[in-house]
């Protein structure tokens, strides 16, 4: 029986014009009217997902695991449950990477703020932050490393084919020291070593009491798929790319179809 059901954002839950789908709302109100607990499990920062959380109505205490697995958070007050930190050296390194690729901007997630450690924002991780409804900071790396504001995760960005050089260049040093992924095509993003999506959710799921065979977990992308390995009850949404959906057990429709109301009715409810 799923007790626990784990559902990625971005290409999951919302629509390509970054929506919820009346249907969606309906099913996971029906899922915790049921006693399951659900869990948004998503790459974005607070920022990005109140909204969303709210319009989905949910009355009893509920999880969230943001920044890709380096944050979880209990809506009962918003209280930071746990957290996963990038330290100073670590941010010295993740800034060096980038001082071969200028074209690459290091971006950085805190419990506040969206940073740039650049001199100015660059058009493409503002656009970023607007999808978050966050305003991006420009700040100096001597600026984050003076700040007490605790750091969660990094991101690179840039267009494609420059992040691809840079990924082809860096991945293999960085991989070393952080987990990392290619989330979107123009983001790499950086966690604290050994802090994913799945981290987080058998943590949560442990502290919860539940077993993988009662979670089920739903997603589309790369960095979805650690998390969909460790629920037993995984399931990939009909946009997801062909490896995604080769490696869960379920596939329902896309994201544009309601996916998730109708993964929720036929393998949980």
């Amino acid at each position: 029986m799923i007790k626990l059901i784990a559902i990625d954002m971005d290409g999951t839950l919302l629509d390509s014009n970054k929506k919820i789908p009346a249907e969606n709302i309906v099913a996971i109100q029906k899922a915790a009217a049921a006693g399951i607990k659900v869990v948004l499990c998503t790459g974005r920062p607070k920022s990005g997902i109140l909204p969303y959380f709210e319009e989905l109505g949910l009355t009893e205490e509920e999880y969230i695991i943001m920044n890709n697995g380096c944050t979880i958070y209990s809506t009962k007050n918003w209280e930071l449950m746990d957290y996963a930190q990038v330290t100073t050296k670590e941010l010295e390194s993740l800034y060096q990477a980038t001082q071969s690729h200028p074209d690459v901007c290091l971006t950085l997630t805190g419990e506040e703020n969206y940073y740039a450690v650049a001199n100015k924002v660059p058009m493409l991780v503002q656009y970023d932050a607007d999808l978050v409804f966050a305003e991006a900071k420009s700040i100096s790396l001597e600026e984050v490393k003076k700040s007490s504001e605790i750091i969660f995760q990094a991101m690179y960005m840039a267009e494609e084919s420059l992040l691809d050089a840079f990924q082809n260049s860096k991945e293999a040093e960085l991989s070393q020291d952080f987990s990392v992924v290619r989330s979107q095509d123009y983001i790499f993003e950086v966690m604290p070593k050994g802090h994913t999506k799945a981290s987080a959710l058998k943590s949560l799921s442990e502290k919860l009491g539940f077993s993988p065979d009662q979670v089920m977990a739903l997603g589309d992308a790369a960095n979805d798929l650690e998390m969909l390995e460790f629920a037993t009850h995984s399931v990939a949404m009909g946009n997801a790319t062909e490896d995604i959906k080769k490696r869960c057990r379920y596939v329902t429709s896309s994201n544009d179809e309601a996916g998730v109301a109708k993964a929720i009715y036929d393998y949980a409810l």
